[in-house]
């Protein structure tokens, strides 16, 4: 595509064409009419076009092609554009190489600020055992999609839930003291519990009635947070985790807090304002607050919620609506301290008994937007709430996206923790450092530091092969696939970016003038790898506007292909064209300030997707 200011010059100038070819045909306000512009197809004149002559036809009455060639007539160009012309009804244009790949050149890649603010929650593990691949594929597309919305000029914080009330974490704190076990230091804390946490499962068998009423009496210890430290450390080692694979957040909120916090009460005062709320006094509801979701989820059997039972009891959903009006801002409730400092350098923050509202200046909350990265099995409940908001008449035009997530399973078996059937994160990390290691070795022998380049290429290698896929196809995790540095992986793009800056570290050990570059002298190969360089905005605004990270996961490929199909490139007789240190002065210069958009482009988009960009491999 076009790179962003071109493509806003380009629309600007059809929509000055429009305003006079059409105030002849009698149609109201060009600023009104969507102008599309997309790539022209190889075997087409042109590289860029627009049908917008399509979507008048229409309301006009009139031949689009006719239509086409009005709007042609009035048009005047933007710089960058050589020329345009009418091809049936498709407007197409031909791009000016030299001042096109100028204009790529001196693009930044960011986007306009958004007056948005997002909050994306994801990872959530239960605090009880370590996390599996089944969690990295949720921690991975939250932290993808975090990237990308910033990337979109959007305000981002990241959440992290921590159940500490839920019945899995008291099983895990219980089963220390029922096989009164004490830690060593060894394994990883988490993994040691989980080893406890599967035992105890086992234990029920036999010792059912004792092991049953234990856990409730931790869950009510709890409940009371008086066993908020020993949860602590068990989210520090999930913590761990997650640094290891290069994942950040802004704040964790704790369940007890939310529960403490009256967000439910003043949930329910807000719903009870709309008129889709009702507390029957006969039939099946009698008594109990419910909610009439059948305008806005329309085909459901029942279409009445149930919010609190007729004894008085809230439903989670209710909790969980309170919650969510708490993130949009809709009233305080949380105070917050300092629980981290994390690999970066950036503070965690917690929410806290203890804590101030505005620690170190810091606001939470208060989201237009909130984003939940909760699996697809959770699709009618996420549904429910996001239907709370839009009913809320606090409601500033707040909406809940779900990123759905299918799930993962290992080697076409489904995980269970109940029953130890899952693979670790940290083992899974481990194991992809060392065979990226071994791949390396026998690739590049003397490669330096290659313990952090084994660690990127497989860290980058597993979160690619969480993130390339749709996010609503099941995964199964396979480590050959995982871990494979060939073909549609992030070794692929990795390595593109590393050939790059071997072009550059030997361009810097000789005297290279880049004032002499004379882009008069590019020609067609370069112009095609700068149309896909070009393309990054374009990707970011649709993979933010559909949450959808898998978008940058295949632009990405496809800008490592054009770059390497570049520099393997071969002119007719056979031989390569495109040997930058071979080339002319003046087109050395030229290829070379390409080289350079081309490593900082590759490398922006490994980091929208959390990977990192080795500089040699």
């Amino acid at each position: 595509m076009l790179p962003y200011k071109l493509m806003q010059d380009l629309k600007q100038s059809l929509q000055i064409a429009l305003s006079h070819a059409l105030t002849k045909l009698e149609l109201s306000d060009a600023n009104e009419i969507d102008i599309p512009i997309q790539d022209v197809p190889d075997n087409k004149p042109g590289d860029y076009g627009s049908p917008v002559a399509f979507g008048l036809a229409k309301a006009l009455r009139k031949n689009p092609a006719a239509i086409a060639q009005d709007i042609l007539a009035k048009l005047e160009l933007p710089a960058g554009i050589a020329k345009a012309e009418a091809v049936g009804p498709y407007i197409n244009f031909f791009v000016d190489n030299t001042a096109f790949i100028k204009t790529v050149l001196a693009s930044d890649l960011r986007l306009p600020r958004q007056e948005k603010k997002f909050i994306v929650e994801h990872t959530s593990i239960n605090p009880n055992k370590e996390a599996h691949v089944g969690h990295l594929r949720n921690i991975a597309l939250g932290d993808a999609i975090a990237r990308i919305l910033k990337a979109a000029g959007n305000t981002v914080e990241i959440q992290n839930y921590i159940d500490d009330t839920g019945r899995q974490a008291a099983e895990t704190l219980f089963a220390i003291d029922y096989f009164k076990a004490k830690y060593e230091g060894s394994p990883k804390y988490d993994h040691w519990l989980g080893e406890l946490y599967v035992n105890l499962q086992k234990a029920k068998e036999k010792d059912g009635e004792v092991i049953e009423a234990g856990v409730r009496r931790v869950m009510h210890r709890l409940e009371l947070g008086e066993l908020r430290k020993e949860i602590a450390e068990i989210v520090r080692a999930l913590l761990q985790t997650s640094y290891d694979l290069g994942v950040e957040y802004d704040l964790l909120v704790w369940e007890s807090d939310v529960v403490a916090s009256g967000f439910l009460a003043q949930g329910l005062a807000i719903l009870k304002n709309s008129d889709f709320v009702s507390k029957p006094t006969e039939g099946k509801y009698a008594g109990a607050l419910i909610m009439d979701v059948s305008e806005f989820i329309p085909g459901l059997e029942e279409s009445n919620v149930v919010l609190l039972r007729s004894d008085g009891n809230a439903v989670y959903v209710a909790k969980d609506i309170g919650y969510h009006y708490w993130k949009a801002g809709m009233f305080e409730g949380l105070k917050f301290e300092k629980f981290d400092m994390q690999p970066s350098g950036k503070a965690l923050y917690t929410s806290s008994p203890d804590g101030e509202l505005h620690p170190d200046g810091q606001t939470f909350a208060h989201a237009d937007d909130v984003v939940n990265v909760i699996d697809a099995r959770q699709s009618h409940p996420q549904t429910i709430v996001k239907t709370a908001l839009r009913l809320s008449d606090h409601n500033r035009g707040h909406d809940l996206h779900h990123l759905a997530y299918e799930v993962v399973t290992l080697e076409g078996q489904a995980m269970s923790g109940r029953k130890g059937i899952t693979l670790a994160i940290d083992d899974v990390i481990a194991e992809a450092k060392e065979r990226s290691k071994a791949v390396i070795q026998d690739k590049n022998p003397d490669i330096a530091n290659i313990d952090t380049v084994a660690r990127q290429v497989g860290v980058g290698a597993l979160r690619f092969g969480m993130l390339k896929s749709e996010s609503k196809r099941i995964i199964d995790f396979r480590w050959e696939q995982a871990l494979s540095l060939q073909g549609d992986s992030a070794p692929y793009i990795q390595y593109a970016h590393a050939r790059a800056s071997k072009i550059l570290r030997d361009a810097a050990e000789q005297t290279i003038d880049y004032a002499k570059a004379d882009f008069s002298k590019i020609g067609d190969l370069e112009t095609k790898l700068a149309q896909v360089i070009a393309k990054l905005p374009d990707a970011i605004i649709l993979a933010a506007r559909d949450f959808a990270p898998h978008i940058i996961a295949q632009y990405a490929l496809d800008l490592a292909t054009a770059w390497n199909s570049y520099y393997n490139h071969k002119d007719e007789q056979g031989r390569p064209d495109t040997r930058i240190f071979q080339s002319e002065t003046g087109l050395k210069e030229a290829r070379l300030e390409l080289v350079a958009k081309v490593k900082e482009t590759l490398a922006k988009s490994l980091d929208l997707l959390g990977i990192e960009a080795p500089e040699e491999m």
